[in-house]
């Protein structure tokens, strides 16, 4: 038998690890041991290992710096409620409907991620992180002053609630400011970790392909790829298209996961917190980014159960700061190698 290649290995312990997670929480839920607010806090994480991971991708495999990602996904979120709402009839089934919701926003945000990257991957560094971080908040906007609803005739949108008028069978879906109401709540928590296993399937298996070595060439140095061959614009927007298609399809999940959702939710602090659990857990990492996402989104309802409820961002604050320095002084890194090394020698020697 062939030996399985470390990349291999490395994905297999990823998936590993997603599954041992939620089979751990599914036991702990089922036992009673998880308190409510923690137990409302399992799709959300659900999808911001999923933002943390699509976003790796661009800034981590890409090395371009986006601060736009909140934008795709507002627009798989709302997306996928419109959709939702208008196959309640047709697809009674609710897992179904999910799904199909799911993949509405999938291609919600792919089609945002297509007309962005076009113009905008022409520009590199900050200039791509600014016209990003405006197209962010432009969607947001646009949403805050958005009317959909459906009646009788079919869909309509406007936006302005002077000239938004529907039949009395009518139903308001989009309400401008006010978003989303009235959703029936689909996502699961059992939804969100498939949502995570295809991203880590999609992810993981683009970085190891012809592609995603293109796309890493094109990271390291742009000049030299492009000297053999490398199609630049298309692999970088293939890269930051697929990105944004699982933020969307994120989004779908987060919005029908809550009766009501509006679009400032989606504003440039949300893409500033999904770019924090991306650089914490390491660039290009997708294993430490699910880590990273996983318990700094936790952290604050975690600190709330113990006595120092009212400290709890500022603890955050600290920690955050602690484990950036920590994973950015060469030294602490020195020491930890050094141990574990020690600790490896030992257990050999034992075993000899």
């Amino acid at each position: 038998m062939k030996k399985i290649s470390k990349t291999s290995l490395g994905g297999f312990i990823n998936y590993g690890i997603v599954v041992l997670a939620f089979a751990a929480l599914q036991g702990l839920t089922s036992m009673g041991m998880l308190s409510n607010s923690l137990q409302s806090l399992l799709v959300p994480a659900c999808c911001y290992v999923v933002m943390a991971v699509s976003l790796n991708l661009t800034v981590g495999i890409l090395g371009e710096l986006s601060l736009g990602h909140a934008g795709f996904m507002s627009l798989g979120a709302f997306s996928g409620i419109v959709v939702s709402i208008l196959l309640q009839e047709i697809i009674p089934l609710a897992p179904l409907r999910l799904a199909v919701s799911m993949a509405a926003g999938a291609l919600a945000g792919a089609l945002g991620g297509a007309v962005v990257g076009v113009p905008v991957l022409r520009l590199q560094g900050d200039y791509l992180a600014i016209v990003t971080l405006a197209f962010g908040q432009i969607i947001k906007n646009i949403i805050m002053v958005l009317y959909v609803g459906v009646d009788g005739k079919g869909l309509h949108v406007a936006v302005k609630a002077d000239s938004f008028l529907l039949a009395e069978d009518g139903v308001t879906i989009i309400k401008g400011p006010m978003g989303a109401v009235g959703v029936t709540r689909l996502a699961t928590f059992t939804a969100g970790f498939l949502l995570i296993l295809v991203t880590l399937l999609v992810v993981q298996n683009l970085v190891n392909s012809r592609a995603g070595r293109a796309i890493m060439a094109l990271r390291d140095n742009r000049i030299a790829a492009e000297s053999v061959g490398i199609n630049v614009t298309r692999y970088k927007l293939m890269a930051f298209v697929i990105s944004a298609a699982l933020a969307g399809a994120a989004g779908a999940l987060f919005g029908l996961n809550y009766s009501s959702t509006v679009a400032s939710k989606f504003d440039f602090n949300t893409s500033i917190l999904v770019l924090v659990f991306v650089v914490l857990g390491g660039l290009g990492s997708i294993r430490d980014s699910i880590i990273a996402a996983s318990l700094l989104y936790v952290l604050p309802e975690l600190l709330r159960s113990f006595d120092v409820a009212e400290y709890r961002m500022l603890i955050y604050a600290v920690i955050l700061i602690l484990v950036m320095l920590g994973a950015n002084n060469p030294a602490a890194q020195d020491f930890i190698n050094a141990r574990f090394r020690k600790k490896r020698k030992t257990k050999e020697g034992t075993v000899k």
